[in-house]
C-alpha cells in the first residue's frame, strides 16, 4: 500500500509538471504572438503581407479586422490587442482628448489620398440646387472632405480655418449643394442617393472603387497629405516593448514600399 501511495504521488506530481510545462509552452507562444486591429483595407493587407517576415523573427502576427474607427482604439486601450493600424495622428489626438486614452504613436506607414467618387453625377460642372454631397461625420475627416470640395470649386471656405474647417465654416455655396454627414464606412453605398461622395481611401478600397470612379483626389503636395499619415498606434506603456519594436522594423522596408506601390497604383502611398 505504501509503493502505491508513492506511485500515485510521483504520477499526481508528473501529471502537474505536465500541465505547468504546457502552460508555460502556451504563455511562452502568446508571448511571441503580435496582435494588431486594424481596418481590412488596405491596413490589414499591408500587415499580412509582413507575415512572413515577422515569422522569420520568431514572431505571430494576428490582424484582428474592424469596420469602423472606434473600437481598435476601445481594444487596444484595454488590452485586447497590442497595436492598432487604422487612423492618422488628428483622429488620435481627437480620440485620446475626448476619451481621456493616452494612445501613442509608434510609427508612420503610410498616406491614403481621400477622393471625390461619382454617385448620380460625373462631373462638377453638372452639379445642380440641391444635390446631396456625401463627407465623413468624424471632425478630423469632414474639415479634410470640406478642404478638398474648396480646393476644387464646390464651395468656399472661410480664410484660416484650415483642417478644422466644419459645415458652418462654408461661405460661399455656388452649387447650393447640401453637405450630408456620414459616418465614413457607409459613403461607397450611398453613392446612388448622392451627387459626390467624399471618400476615405480604405473604405473606397474597400468597396471596389478604383480612380475611374473618382473625378479628383487630394494633391501629394497637399496640408492633409502630409497630416494624414496612417499610423501604428500603442499604448503609451508599450511603445518602445520588443513587440512594437517588431512590428513596426517589419512594416517600415522597401519590401512593403513596393508592395503598396503595386497594389494599390499611387491611392495609398508609403510614408517612412
Amino acid at each position: 500500500m505504501q509503493i502505491i501511495r508513492k506511485t500515485g504521488a510521483f504520477a499526481a506530481v508528473l501529471v502537474l509538471s505536465l500541465v505547468l510545462f504546457a502552460g508555460c509552452g502556451q504563455s511562452a507562444n502568446a508571448d511571441k504572438t503580435i496582435k494588431v486591429a486594424a481596418s481590412p483595407t488596405p491596413h490589414a493587407e499591408i500587415l499580412n503581407s509582413v507575415s512572413d517576415a515577422l515569422a522569420e523573427e520568431g514572431w505571430t502576427l494576428e490582424v484582428v479586422e474592424f469596420d469602423d474607427y472606434v473600437q481598435p482604439n476601445v481594444a487596444t486601450t484595454e488590452g485586447d490587442v497590442d497595436a492598432n493600424y487604422f487612423q492618422h495622428v488628428p483622429y488620435l489626438d481627437q480620440y485620446n482628448q475626448e476619451n481621456g486614452t493616452d494612445l501613442v504613436v509608434a510609427g508612420n506607414v503610410h498616406y491614403e489620398a481621400m477622393g471625390v467618387y461619382k454617385g448620380t453625377k460625373k462631373a462638377i460642372s453638372e452639379l445642380a440646387d440641391g444635390d446631396k454631397i456625401g463627407v465623413p461625420n468624424d471632425v478630423t475627416n469632414e474639415a479634410r472632405a470640406l478642404q478638398l470640395l474648396a480646393a476644387n470649386g464646390v464651395l468656399t471656405l472661410k480664410s484660416g480655418v484650415g483642417l478644422e474647417a466644419t459645415k458652418t465654416d462654408i461661405v460661399e455655396n455656388p452649387y447650393n449643394v447640401e453637405i450630408v454627414e456620414l459616418e465614413a464606412a457607409t459613403i461607397p453605398n450611398s453613392l446612388p442617393d448622392l451627387a459626390f461622395g467624399v471618400i476615405n481611401a480604405n473604405y473606397a478600397l474597400g468597396a471596389g472603387l478604383t480612380t475611374d470612379d473618382a473625378i479628383v483626389y487630394e494633391t501629394a503636395d497637399s496640408e492633409a497629405a502630409e497630416t494624414y499619415v496612417n499610423v501604428i498606434v500603442v499604448n503609451s506603456e508599450n511603445k518602445d516593448s520588443e513587440k512594437t519594436k517588431a512590428l513596426v522594423k517589419a512594416v517600415q522596408t522597401e519590401e512593403v514600399r513596393a508592395f503598396i506601390l503595386d497594389k494599390y497604383k499611387g491611392a495609398v502611398q508609403a510614408k517612412f
